[in-house]
């Protein structure tokens, strides 16, 4: 026997064993889906850097999230060593619109200097949700970072399970996005119910609105808070279409909808026309449920905000929270052109909205939550300082459990097994170990963004100011954040009462830090 036919089997046996192998190990979606074959993505991945310095594209290059930004999330879910080397490799003078966080030399908080610090820290909102309008079951959100609305459906439920499982490790929030709550929205995490233009788990068998099956929903299930979908970022004033193929039994009871026929979402809601019967359907739904209800939407014309907070001030309805999606927000599936172009980007359409309510002194009021590429902290930074109390994080949650960026969303053929309800595909991702992944993740974004408000000087990233931020203007310029928007020096803050509500609890369970003993000559 030759030494080739030798080798050919022990070659054969070894892929054969790895193989098997790839198929019952639980970490990799990828290589559960595609033995052997997907390991060429980590071989790839492995000598990317080199490969992108000499042919391909910067690290700052690809779109919708570089590949440092998707670097950053993968270790940080994976609780790897998540620090960059060698300086910043973003051309900061030359890039007009760019970010610059200003520390603090002598600040009121001192951030510790223990390697761990902040990794386990409580990072509670600053304000109590629902607790300006005395509803029955209003509470303060223990996380400031919180998973956005993804429905089961454009989500697996293994993806759904995953988030779920991670939120309640994290202790954060999840919303259900608006396509129902799941079996798999019910493995230990808070929930936040997202109510859109079909009415998914909550209609009757005609499709219409049921306050009986809401009341009866809510009961028995951890939700904390209802959000009455308006619009989303990348899909404003749009409705949906769920193919019958699609329509799963699952998906079907979910919903409440028919297995296996086209389900239409309407661009519309059929509860309200305008801003006023939308007040009184929100006053309607808090005093059935005793939860804090708030809207959520993309900003586009600025009379539908304007009608709304002068109907607030002047007949004393409201909403608990507003959530702002920005135009840069993702989804499964949208327009080209409506991606790229309908609704405006975060930080103009919120600020424009947060002056709107500012102005009608309905700010303090207000639970402000931030959507649309706020799960990096530089982005979240910002957004703080603009006026957000809450921050949620959806595409970076999906690269925490596996995402790959392949932007299939919108075939079914997710490889990783997060957005497809291909049952082949969807097995491979794991929600046993993608949870900790989430977990994890949300945790990190929860300590940078205490390390940047104690860096700034203050103790809570609630509290960090518009005149924190400045906004370089090219090589020679910037302004402040406050000017850029054309805010008052007092806005972007919750209300002095909050701001020291929000001190005590962080003075009295994270440690402020310390220094080395003075010499005797020290001054002060």
């Amino acid at each position: 026997m030759t030494w080739a036919s030798r080798a050919v089997p022990a070659v054969a046996a070894a892929v054969a064993a790895l193989a098997a192998r790839d198929l019952l190990q639980r970490d990799h979606a990828l290589l559960r889906n595609f033995p052997v074959l997907g390991r060429a993505r980590y071989l790839l991945e492995a000598i990317g850097p080199e490969l992108r310095q000499y042919i391909v594209a910067g690290n700052n290059e690809e779109r919708p999230f570089t590949r440092d930004q998707r670097r950053w999330v993968y270790a940080s879910a994976k609780g790897q060593n998540n620090y960059f080397g060698f300086g910043t490799d973003n051309d900061i003078e030359f890039t007009p619109g760019y970010p610059i966080i200003k520390h603090r030399t002598f600040g009121r908080a001192v951030p510790p200097s223990a390697p761990g610090a902040g990794h386990g820290v409580r990072l509670p909102c600053a304000k109590v949700l629902g607790g300006a309008r005395g509803r029955a079951r209003a509470f303060r959100p223990e996380s400031v970072v919180n998973i956005s609305g993804m429905s089961f459906g454009s989500l697996s439920g293994n993806a759904v399970e995953a988030l779920n499982r991670g939120a309640a490790l994290a202790g954060c929030l999840q919303n259900t996005g608006e396509g129902g709550l799941s079996p798999y929205h019910r493995k230990g995490g808070d929930l936040v119910f997202q109510i859109g233009t079909a009415y998914f788990g909550c209609r009757d068998e005609h499709g219409r609105f049921s306050l009986e099956r809401l009341r009866d929903l809510v009961a028995g299930a951890p939700v904390r808070a209802l959000e009455i979908k308006l619009s989303q970022g990348a899909k404003p004033s749009l409705g949906g279409l769920l193919p019958g193929a699609k329509v799963s039994a699952e998906i079907a009871a979910t919903r409440g909808i028919p297995r296996g026929r086209d389900c239409v979402s309407p661009s519309r809601h059929a509860e309200f026309s305008d801003c006023d019967s939308l007040l009184d359907w929100v006053e309607l739904l808090a005093a059935e449920t005793g939860l804090p209800v708030g809207i959520k939407s993309a900003v586009g014309d600025l009379g539908f905000w304007e009608e709304l907070t002068t109907l607030m001030r002047d007949t004393g309805r409201g909403v608990d929270f507003v959530t702002i999606d920005g135009g840069e927000g993702g989804t499964g599936a949208a327009p080209l052109i409506f991606t790229d172009s309908v609704s405006l980007p975060f930080q103009q359409g919120f600020a424009r909205v947060y002056r709107i309510f500012a102005e009608r002194d309905l700010h303090e009021q207000v639970v402000f939550v931030g959507a649309g590429k706020l799960g990096l902290p530089d982005n979240a930074v910002v957004a703080f300082a603009l006026g957000c109390d809450l921050v949620n994080v959806g595409r970076e949650a999906m690269l925490a459990i596996g995402c790959i960026q392949a932007q299939k969303c919108h075939t079914d053929t997710c490889p990783t097994g997060v957005a497809t309800q291909n049952a082949w595909l969807a097995r491979g991702l794991d929600p046993a170990s993608k949870s900790v992944r989430a977990a994890n993740y949300v945790r990190t974004l929860r300590r940078d963004l205490m390390k940047v408000a104690e860096a700034c000087g203050v103790e809570h990233p609630g509290l960090i100011s518009t005149d924190a931020v400045e906004v370089l203007d090219g090589r020679t310029a910037s302004t402040p954040l406050r000017e850029v928007y054309g805010y008052r020096p007092e806005w972007g803050l919750p209300s002095p009462a909050d701001q020291a509500e929000i001190v005590r609890l962080m003075t009295a369970e994270a440690p402020q830090g310390d220094s080395a003993p003075p010499s005797p000559t020290a001054v002060g």
